[in-house]
């Protein structure tokens, strides 16, 4: 019986306390920290289909968010926008999270056929290849050898 009480009164105090609503966003999202200290929330994606689905179709990338793909192994992992609709900056990042090969300003893919669409990257080994909106390489000043935490 006062088991019984305490229970109800801790559900009692939870249902009392402010509740946060947490977007899939927040939940399914990384922090990233750049080099000069910003913090980009990224989608996480770790499921090969969702992996080769990645930016197609949307409309934006707003500023401060971005892609992580998470690859199971290090490797020459290439990338290409067939079916991205927004120039995107890809980052491609080593298993300490150093920038092994970038790509700014990468143009979306207008072919009817992915056959057409040129691929990116892939020249370096890379576990991770981070996506962010065109420009930001510059806006942030990234470099090679720089190192994202996350």
């Amino acid at each position: 019986m006062l088991r019984a009480i305490a229970v109800a009164a801790f559900a009692l105090l939870v249902s009392c306390s402010e509740k946060k609503t947490v977007t899939m966003d927040e939940f399914t999202g990384r922090v990233v920290t750049l080099p000069n200290g910003t913090e980009i929330l990224a989608e996480v994606m770790m499921h090969p289909t969702d992996m080769m689905r990645g930016m197609m179709f949307r409309d934006s990338l707003p500023e401060g968010r971005g892609m992580l793909f998470v690859h199971r192994t290090p490797g020459r992992h290439s990338y290409w926008m067939y079916q991205v609709r927004i120039p995107l900056d890809i980052i491609w990042l080593d298993g300490n999270k150093n920038v092994v090969e970038m790509s700014p300003d990468t143009p979306p893919c207008k072919a009817r056929s992915s056959r057409d669409c040129p691929s990116y990257g892939g020249n370096q080994n890379a576990q991770f290849v981070l996506e962010l909106p065109g420009g930001s390489i510059a806006k942030h000043g990234i470099k090679l050898g720089d190192r994202l935490s996350f």
